[in-house]
């Protein structure tokens, strides 16, 4: 199923867009038959949703120079893409001839890149403060981290509720092993899993224990 804004008038200006990298709202309109005041008004809007962009100016005749729209980068990701497809294939090759090792190699660089900017963050954060900052480098990085307490005592949960590598945890538990190491290295404490969406839960969940606790 596609996705739904790509459908109406505002999907056939976006697929309009996609065609021809760049047209004017009279232009859009002609090809479209429909009245310019229409055409601006959606434009307007999908440019406030950030679907469109303001790329320059071009003179069509006599009279001021039309504006030129164009689609922005976030709206390239409405359309089709096979990137997830490919990356599972490839995945699967390199474990099917032997090589899933280059895979932990790269997944494990991964992970150090980007774990000397996240422990910047939490510099000098401990406890709930320190958790919360790591819920929120998690959410940025498509996990949609929380912190769940449960009370009576008990440690708080580290929760990730979606898998942005799922396409690749379908084939590999390499992704598991170097993200989890990547978590651990964030948490001031230790961790023990309590939840596992591969097993059929609706999150990834860790039980954290700080240190000193």
């Amino acid at each position: 199923m596609g996705d739904s804004r790509l459908e109406g008038t505002s999907g056939a200006i976006l697929r309009r867009l996609k065609r021809s990298g760049s047209a004017s709202i009279p232009e859009v309109a002609r090809s479209l038959e429909l009245s310019p005041e229409s055409i601006r008004a959606h434009v307007r809007a999908l440019a406030d949703d950030g679907l469109l962009e303001d790329v320059g100016a071009r003179s069509e005749g006599r009279g001021r120079p039309e504006r030129l729209y164009a689609l922005t980068r976030g709206a390239e990701a409405l359309f089709p893409r096979r990137e997830s497809e490919l990356l599972r294939e490839l995945t699967t090759f390199l474990r099917q001839t032997g090589r899933e090792g280059v895979l932990t190699e790269f997944l494990d660089g991964f992970a150090n890149r980007r774990r000397t900017a996240a422990l910047e963050r939490l510099g000098g954060l401990k406890g709930r403060r320190r958790l919360d900052e790591v819920a929120r480098i998690l959410t940025e990085e498509g996990y949609m981290a929380e912190i769940r307490d449960d009370g009576d005592g008990a440690p708080p949960r580290l929760r990730l509720c979606h898998c942005p590598l799922r396409e690749l945890v379908d084939v590999t538990k390499a992704p598991c092993r170097a993200e989890l190491g990547f978590v651990r290295d964030l948490v001031d404490g230790s961790m023990a899993r309590v939840e596992y969406i591969p097993d059929g839960d609706t999150a990834c969940a860790y039980s954290v224990q700080e240190k000193g606790t």
